[in-house]
């Protein structure tokens, strides 16, 4: 999230007129797409330009959300759009600070639910395609030539397809209000493996990778979802997740020490 494409309030009225803002708010977490949180007497909402050529992603979210939305996971509601701006019902909650067990089950109970629904949905690209790998890696090798010995086997990975994933379920990308979550940013999700999707939330969710994490978190998600999954092939999927991420973050703007914490689960 952040903003690079900027608009006022009389503008915005001007494009949602029945919704008679009052504030406008720019975020400053993020550089892909413009966010804005924007609220009236009512409600709170979210507003996005996607600073990007990402039409069949855009269309594909507005679908998922919607389905979704109405099997009653609790994600944002697209409303309207006008001239590029998209504008979404915002969650209510606020991002977990430090972690519970209750945080762990009610992420598992979402996920076995959400994948349930994404088992046919239809994809616009694999999860892994706009990352390029193999560039990533090439000028891993170039500059971080320690790093990229340990992260080499990446380019052999392949994730399965068994329907659309999210891939980045970061504590960050959900809120919480009392017991219940809400999960958001599904824009950059594609087809990939559902084990993969839950790695990837439970690098953030429980970064210590604590025993009674992952008891709760396979046992709530096994109950939920007809998809089981064991523990070593979840300990075994978080080394991959941890190494892609890790890829990322060295890539992206050089952030060793966290590619470094990352990849001290691999």
């Amino acid at each position: 999230m952040g903003v690079n494409t900027h608009i006022d309030l009389t503008t915005l009225n001007t494009l949602f007129p029945e919704y008679n803002f009052t504030k406008l708010h720019p975020t400053s977490d993020g550089v892909i797409d413009t966010t804005y949180i924007i609220t009236n007497k009512q409600e709170s909402y979210i507003l996005k330009y996607f600073d990007r050529d990402i039409s069949q992603q855009i269309k594909q979210d507005k679908q998922l959300l919607t389905t979704l939305h109405q099997a009653g996971l609790n994600v944002p509601l697209y409303l309207d759009e006008q001239k590029g701006w998209y504008l979404f019902k915002r969650l209510k909650g606020s991002s977990p600070k430090n972690i519970h067990l209750f945080h762990i089950q009610a992420l598992a109970r979402f996920m076995a639910k959400y994948h349930s629904h994404t088992k046919s949905h239809h994809c616009a690209n694999s999860f892994f395609a706009p990352y390029n790998i193999d560039e990533k890696l090439y000028f891993l090798k170039k500059n971080f030539y320690l790093h990229y010995k340990k992260l080499e086997p990446l380019k052999h990975y392949k994730l399965k397809n068994e329907g659309f994933i999210h891939g980045d379920i970061f504590t960050d990308n959900t809120v919480f209000e009392q017991n219940k979550i809400g999960v958001f940013d599904f824009i950059d999700g594609g087809c990939g493996e559902f084990l993969f999707d839950i790695a990837v939330a439970l690098l953030s969710f429980s970064p210590k990778q604590k025993p009674s994490d992952f008891k709760i978190f396979i046992n709530t998600y096994n109950r939920f979802s007809s998809n089981k999954i064991k523990e070593k092939e979840l300990k075994a999927m978080i080394k991959t997740a941890a190494q892609f991420y890790a890829l990322l973050r060295l890539t992206r703007n050089k952030n060793t020490q966290r590619a470094n914490e990352l990849l001290k689960l691999c």
